[in-house]
C-alpha cells in the first residue's frame, strides 16, 4: 500500500443530498478505484462515520485473522479440524427443534 494512501487525510466538505447520497471527490475515488457504484462499508464511531471501501474492508479482515492466527500459532490444519464441532455448535443454536429432532433420530439407530 502506497504511503498516500494510508495518511490519515482532510478531504473536503460534503452534503449529504436528498437521498441521503454523499460524493466523494473524484481525485478520491481515482485513488482507491472506486467506480461507479462500488460497494463501500460504513462503519459508526462515536459521533463519527467511516468510510471503508468493501475490497479494503475484506484485506484488513484477513490480515486481522492471520495475525491471531500466527499469534496463536494456529495452522490452517488447526483451524479445519475445529470446523465439525463449530459447525453442529452453530446448528443446534441456531435450529434448536431439527437438532433435538436428529438426535433422537441417530439414537434411534442405535439401538
Amino acid at each position: 500500500m502506497s504511503s498516500s494512501l494510508s495518511q490519515v487525510e482532510y478531504v473536503s466538505h460534503t452534503r449529504i443530498g436528498e437521498k441521503g447520497q454523499l460524493t466523494i471527490p473524484k481525485q478520491y475515488r481515482d485513488e482507491l478505484g472506486l467506480a461507479t457504484g462500488a460497494p463501500v462499508a460504513v462503519l459508526r464511531i462515536g459521533e463519527g462515520l467511516m468510510l471503508i471501501p468493501e475490497q479494503n474492508r475484506f484485506r484488513i479482515l484477513c490480515e486481522s485473522i492471520a495475525s491471531v492466527l500466527e499469534h496463536r500459532q494456529l495452522s490452517p490444519a488447526d483451524l479445519l479440524e475445529t470446523l465439525p464441532e463449530a459447525r453442529q455448535s452453530v446448528f443446534v443454536r441456531r435450529y434448536p427443534e431439527l437438532a433435538r429432532r436428529e438426535r433422537g433420530t441417530r439414537r434411534g439407530k442405535r439401538h
